[in-house]
């Protein structure tokens, strides 16, 4: 008796950043991760393919075709460091499968608009972009690569600094690597991974950890070849114990002159326009910011140089108070004919909680306009809790406008210009 055959989508965990691009997009919740990996409940999966464009390193276009008795669980594919080998026909004869036998192929489950299916199973991944703008400039992607076999680039740290008030729970470091004469160019909205030293409680190597890129694309400081990231480190959990992540401690641990390992650059899509006359909107929590300061800076450097020709640059940066709110001198000084900044705080004491889309409600003359303006792109970066509320106040500025939402908001997908990453 012939048994039957699936293909069985897999995560390479080698080539994994841990991004969680995958398990955020997945509109049937497939994927899962722990401590280490991220994988594929077979289960699942439908093979819809949502999840291969977005992924910035490849790893998840990996397929297996298996015994659907035997499909590799969840619970296998969190003990792997790396992908098992491909069955061969003798393999898969002596479980029953014969060799010619096509993989079964699972029905893809259609994801619903919000008007069809309530708001409780919006999905806004349905909406975000995996194609860039159409003037981004060209990314160099994965020059240096995460497996043992592939080159790593040194990195030595130029600078860090404290860009929050010092908190009980949280700490959040402004830290700037040189990697003097090696190349590594990179744009605004690009990240790298980051491999911390050591092993972990097994024994085996840190995966690399992944960074979104805080400075433009000619450096940190201009014309060297430097770069900056924003990272948070913890340092409680949620009980008030003291808590002591892996990468982020190291990260913001380090004094200027110690080596990092690194490897990227990734990501081709959260690019932002060349065309100057082009309109940002950027909405963003925490070190979310990063990539949204890496835009404010090329763009206030292009005005310096009397490169920039009037697009607008929009900011809505939400935070649970003023103190955790990275940049927050910084951004105070920059003039307000460049930039409309508006701040969301949600823990101030003796103040109603106020979020991100709450501002964007109160804006929703001025992005109304932006919304029909075909020039106009949007980028969200931040916490997962916060894509669907995002996109729900776009949904509503559009319909209370008399925009008609599902037109524009596949626009918006087609043409690279709602870009959502979130974590």
């Amino acid at each position: 008796m012939t048994e039957a055959a699936i293909k069985q989508h897999l995560i390479d965990p080698e080539i994994c950043i841990r991004c969680n691009t995958c398990e955020a997009i997945c509109p049937v919740a497939a994927i899962t991760h722990d401590a280490r990996n991220y994988v594929v409940d077979a289960d699942k999966c439908n093979l819809c393919m949502a999840c291969i464009a977005p992924c910035p390193t490849g790893s998840i276009d990996n397929w297996r075709t298996m015994p659907r008795v035997s499909a590799y669980s969840v619970a296998d594919q969190l003990g792997w460091d790396e992908l098992p080998a491909e069955l061969t026909a003798d393999q898969l004869a002596a479980q029953g499968v014969a060799a010619d036998a096509p993989p079964a192929e699972m029905p893809v489950a259609p994801v619903l608009p919000a008007a069809a299916s309530g708001e409780s199973s919006f999905q806004s991944t349905q909406y975000g972009a995996t194609l860039p703008p159409w003037s981004a400039a060209h990314a160099y992607t994965n020059l240096y690569g995460p497996k043992a076999a592939e080159k790593t680039i040194t990195a030595t740290v130029a600078g860090n600094v404290r860009v929050t008030a010092v908190g009980h729970e949280y700490d959040t470091h402004h830290i700037v690597l040189d990697f003097g004469s090696m190349p590594f160019p990179v744009l605004e909205g690009q990240s790298i991974g980051i491999i911390p030293p050591g092993v972990d409680a097994n024994g085996r190597p840190h995966h690399p950890r992944q960074y979104s890129i805080a400075s433009p694309r000619n450096g940190e400081r201009p014309g060297y070849n430097n770069l900056s990231l924003t990272i948070k480190r913890v340092l409680e959990d949620p009980q008030g114990q003291p808590l002591r992540g892996v990468a982020s401690n190291y990260m913001c641990d380090l004094q200027v002159g110690d080596k990092v390992q690194v490897i990227g650059p990734f990501g081709a899509s959260f690019l932002m326009p060349n065309h100057p006359r082009s309109h940002i909107v950027m909405i963003c929590t925490g070190t979310g910011s990063a990539p949204m300061r890496a835009m404010t800076e090329w763009r206030r450097r292009l005005r310096q140089s009397g490169k920039f020709e009037g697009g607008k640059l929009m900011l809505f940066f939400g935070a649970r108070t003023q103190e955790e709110l990275p940049y927050f001198g910084p951004l105070q000084s920059l003039p307000k004919d460049f930039i409309d900044i508006n701040f969301a705080f949600s823990r101030t004491p003796g103040q109603p909680k106020r979020y991100v889309q709450d501002l964007m409600r109160e804006r929703a003359a001025d992005l109304a306009l932006l919304l029909a303006e075909p020039n106009t792109y949007f980028y969200v970066c931040g916490l997962k809790s916060m894509e669907d509320g995002v996109v729900l106040a776009l949904r509503d500025v559009a319909q209370h406008a008399g925009l008609a939402w599902e037109t524009i908001a596949a626009a918006l997908k087609t043409e690279g210009r709602l870009h959502l990453e979130t974590y």
